[in-house]
C-alpha cells in the first residue's frame, strides 16, 4: 500500500483535445504523424477548425499529468500522487481539476488570471497520434508556486518525483530546485526525454537538470535524437541507453537507470553498464484505438510499482499493463479500477 503523497509530479497541465482526421488535414497544418510539437502561428486556426469539422473528445493531458493520473489509478490509494502545474481560471481549467480530483491525484495548480488554460490538439489517423501543444497558462508556471509554503510541503512529503523533459520549456528553476532537493535527500528523481524538440533545443536546461536524474524515461526516436546531438556516432537504442546511463551523477549513491520503449519492440533498461530487454505485450491492429498517452502511460504504471520497492521487472510488468490498457481506449483514459496482480 503506498502512502499519501509519495509521488510529485510537475509539468505543463493540456486540456486534450482529441479527434480522428484524415492525413489532407495532417498536411494542410503541416503535422507528421508521431510527433509531438509546440504550436507555432500557422497552427492557431487549427484548434478552431478541429472542433468545427470533426466530433472532438475532451481529456485532461499533458505528459507528466497523464503518467500522474495512471500511477494514480494503478496506485488506488487516494491522494498518493501530487502534481502541479499552471492552469488559466476559465471552463477548461476547471474541468481538468475535476478530471484529476475524480482520480484521487491531489493537485495543487497555479492559476493565472489573464491566461487561458492550455490545450493540446491530439490528431489520430490509423490510431497513430500526432500532438501539437498550445501551453498558453501551462507556460506561466513561476517557481514562486513551488516555494509557497503548501506546495514545498507537497516536495518534502515526497519520496519520488516524476518530471516530462517538456516542462524545461517553462520552468528549469523548478526542477533544478527539486532535483537538488531529491539529491540531498536521497529520494528518488526521474524524467523523460519527452520529445526530440526538448534534446535539440532545450539542450542547456536538460543537460542541467540530468546529472540529479535517477530514472531516465523516453521513446528510440528521443534516444537517438539525445546521441546525435550529444556527438555519438550510433543509432544502436543499447548503446545510447549504457551511454546515457554512464553520464556523471550527482547523488551516487544510486545508479542511474534509463529505460527506452520502442512501440512494439522491447524495452531497453540500461544500469551499471549491463542492458536488459523487455518485451511488451502485443496489440492486434484491429484493438489499437489510439496510441496518445502510451509512453505516458507506461511511465505512470512504471512509477506506481517502483514508489512501492518493487523490482524492475516489475515495474516493467506494471508499465506493459498500463499502455496497454491505454492503447486499447480513446485518450489517456482508463476503466475504474486496474486488473494488474
Amino acid at each position: 500500500m503506498a502512502q499519501e503523497g509519495v509521488l510529485l509530479g510537475m509539468g505543463n497541465p493540456l486540456l486534450d483535445i482529441s479527434a480522428v482526421v484524415d492525413e489532407a488535414f495532417l498536411n494542410k497544418y503541416d503535422v507528421k504523424l508521431n510527433n509531438a510539437i509546440l504550436a507555432e502561428e500557422k497552427h492557431v486556426p487549427m484548434y478552431q477548425e478541429l472542433k468545427d469539422k470533426y466530433p472532438v473528445e475532451y481529456i485532461a493531458g499533458g505528459a507528466t499529468q497523464n503518467s500522474i493520473r495512471v500511477a494514480q489509478w494503478m496506485l488506488q490509494t487516494p491522494k498518493a500522487v501530487s502534481y502541479m502545474g499552471c492552469i488559466g481560471k476559465d471552463e477548461f481549467g476547471k474541468e481538468m481539476t475535476k478530471n484529476c480530483t475524480s482520480v484521487g491525484v491531489n493537485v495543487h495548480y497555479r492559476e493565472d488570471d489573464t491566461t487561458p488554460t492550455g490545450t493540446c490538439a491530439v490528431l489520430i489517423v490509423g490510431g497513430e497520434r500526432s500532438l501539437i501543444a498550445n501551453l498558453a497558462a501551462a507556460n506561466c508556471y513561476k517557481i514562486d508556486h513551488l516555494q509557497a509554503a503548501e506546495n514545498w510541503a507537497l516536495v518534502e512529503k515526497a519520496q519520488f518525483y516524476y518530471i516530462a523533459g517538456f516542462f524545461l520549456t517553462v520552468s528549469p528553476e523548478s526542477i533544478m530546485a527539486v532535483a537538488k532537493h531529491a539529491a540531498e535527500k536521497n529520494k528518488v528523481f526521474t524524467m523523460n526525454l519527452a520529445a526530440p524538440f526538448i534534446a535539440q533545443f532545450f539542450t542547456q536546461p536538460l543537460m542541467d537538470a540530468l546529472p540529479y536524474v535517477d530514472y531516465l524515461f523516453g521513446n528510440e526516436t528521443e534516444a537517438q535524437t539525445f546521441a546525435k546531438v550529444q556527438g555519438w556516432e550510433t543509432e544502436n537504442v543499447q548503446e545510447i541507453a549504457l551511454k546515457i546511463a554512464a553520464l556523471p551523477k550527482v547523488n551516487e549513491a544510486r545508479k542511474r537507470v534509463v529505460v527506452i520503449t520502442q512501440g512494439k519492440d522491447d524495452t531497453v533498461i540500461a544500469v551499471d553498464g549491463k542492458v536488459t530487454t523487455h518485451p511488451v505485450i502485443l496489440v492486434k491492429k484491429e484493438d489499437l484505438v489510439d496510441t496518445n498517452g502510451a509512453g505516458d502511460s507506461f511511465v505512470g504504471g512504471f512509477l506506481s510499482q517502483l514508489v512501492q520497492g518493487k523490482e524492475i521487472e516489475e515495474c516493467v510488468r506494471a508499465g506493459n499493463y498500463a499502455a496497454n490498457v491505454i492503447i486499447q481506449r480513446s485518450g489517456c483514459t482508463f476503466p475504474e479500477k486496474p486488473e494488474f496482480k
